[in-house]
């Protein structure tokens, strides 16, 4: 296959210059029916492919033409059999690949620090976790990958599970030993999904780590809108070898996703393909080049730390993604969100991530060296303004929230009779709903555990800090729902 062709892109681009007459939805008809204002600001050309499944255009959701052309060029440069576009970023498939292969009941190996998505996935399915601790890193305060050895450990006790779900690479850029996890688990027919949201860049380049598909994975979900150029809510689902049911994941994904799909982010997909196949070595190269110098600079500061190549190797650290940037801030005595606010306000940076004691930037190939260097000056002011004042503490102890009993099923609490009761009446009872802090959407409960006075400390942490923790129903995070004794 040419993977030089946008066979979608090119499809939408033919019909909106045939200027046909539209007695058909999206009701703005080409943005004539739309705000002046916004119709000018988004332009006339990205309102025109702005489309629905009409015959000329294919269906998302049974495709034969355009789509299935470009999902076919996607497959063959990820290395998979089969890729599904996705409209509902990868939350959307991350669900499908969950329900694909785990039936009520039915057991799924997962790491703990997984994503929202992932838990939506076990309720929606019925599923129920076997959860993995992921190893934690000391110095920064974070979790990284699930080891092969505790895959194994884990399928010995459970011989009756479906499925292993893996992250690769995690939020802050860090991989596991993927291959070896797969080898494992396909030593005992157990097929592997792989989170991928943060690592669509990884398969085309030799120095990032393994991508899902090169370690031998049976599914990945990858956010090609994070870092793979494509627009935001835009992702794919990779499959390939035997163990998994295309014909199940295709049926399972169609029931998930919008009928009314939009084309300007399935064009996104086929143009962002392109892109990392015909030039993402080169641009990747750059970026990697890039980061490293940031990173290199960044070290150099007082009081700050930003992970490199050295973590490999430690605390399930497999492989590192560079093009990460995560930076310790701990040792100026300030939070991570503070950080990330003290940045915005002096100098309209934003940053990807904040926690309570670390900020993460993603380099991308968007990113120029003047950029960078802004980032630097930036982080050099806010360590000589700390260290002038004094505000430096002593190195606070790493707390990561405990693993709750899980009493019920995630299915059987979320539909449970429920009750609202005071948060400081709810130790031991069994909560029905999500509490977690996102991003990066890691659970600090799910429903269906059993509340504990040191998971709820933990949750009141960060919400002094002024992190964002969600899934509370009670938007003042007094009250939490549980199930009904």
């Amino acid at each position: 296959m040419i993977q030089g062709q946008t066979p979608l892109f090119n499809g939408l681009r033919k019909h909106a210059q045939k200027n046909p007459i539209q007695f058909h939805i999206p009701g703005h008809k080409k943005g004539k029916g739309m705000d002046p204002e916004f119709r000018w600001f988004m332009g006339k050309n990205a309102l025109s492919i702005d489309l629905i499944n009409i015959e000329p255009l294919d269906d998302l959701h049974q495709p034969k033409g355009i789509i299935k052309q470009a999902q076919e060029l996607a497959a063959e440069a990820f290395g998979a059999d089969h890729t599904i576009f996705s409209v509902q970023g990868t939350s959307g498939v991350i669900m499908t690949m969950i329900m694909a292969v785990c039936n009520p009941g039915d057991k799924i190996i997962v790491p703990r620090n997984v994503h929202k998505s992932i838990m939506s996935g076990i309720v929606l399915s019925g599923a129920t976790p076997i959860f993995l601790h992921p190893e934690i890193d000391p110095v920064f305060g974070i979790s990284h990958g699930i080891t092969p050895q505790a895959v194994e450990k884990a399928l010995e006790q459970h011989p009756d599970a479906k499925a292993v779900l893996v992250i690769n690479p995690t939020y802050f850029g860090i991989a596991g030993d993927l291959k070896s996890i797969v080898q494992i688990a396909h030593a005992r027919g157990v097929p592997v999904l792989v989170d991928e949201a943060h690592g669509s860049h990884v398969h085309f380049h030799p120095k990032l780590p393994l991508s899902a598909m090169q370690a031998g994975a049976d599914m990945a979900a990858s956010s090609m809108h994070k870092l793979g150029g494509s627009l935001t809510q835009s992702s794919l689902l990779n499959i390939q070898g035997n163990l998994v049911s295309i014909q199940r994941v295709q049926a399972i994904y169609s029931m998930l996703t919008t009928t009314s799909t939009s084309y300007l982010l399935l064009a996104s997909l086929d143009v962002a393909r392109k892109r990392l196949v015909t030039s993402g070595k080169a641009l990747l190269d750059q970026t990697i080049q890039l980061a490293n110098e940031a990173r290199a600079q960044i070290n150099k500061i007082n009081y700050l730390y930003c992970i490199g190549r050295e973590i490999i190797g430690t605390n399930g650290a497999f492989a590192h993604d560079p093009t990460k940037l995560v930076i310790s801030v701990k040792d100026l005595g300030i939070t991570g969100y503070e950080a990330e606010k003290w940045l915005r306000d002096r100098y309209n940076i934003e940053v990807e991530l904040s926690d309570l004691y670390n900020i993460v930037c993603i380099i991308t190939p968007s990113d120029t060296k003047e950029d960078l260097q802004i980032l630097v000056y930036a982080l050099e002011e806010l360590a000589a303004g700390a260290g002038d004042q004094g505000n430096r503490k002593i190195r606070p102890k790493m707390q990561l929230p405990k693993m709750p009993v899980l009493a019920v099923t995630p299915r059987d609490a979320f539909y449970a009779p429920t009750e609202m009761i005071p948060v400081e009446q709810s130790v031991g009872r069994i909560i029905a709903e999500f509490v977690m802090v996102y991003p990066p959407g890691i659970p600090i409960f799910i429903p269906g555990e059993i509340i504990s006075e040191e998971n709820l400390i933990y949750t009141k942490k960060n919400i002094e800090a002024g992190l964002p923790v969600q899934g509370f129903e009670d938007p003042t995070l007094q009250t939490i729902r549980v199930i009904k004794e």
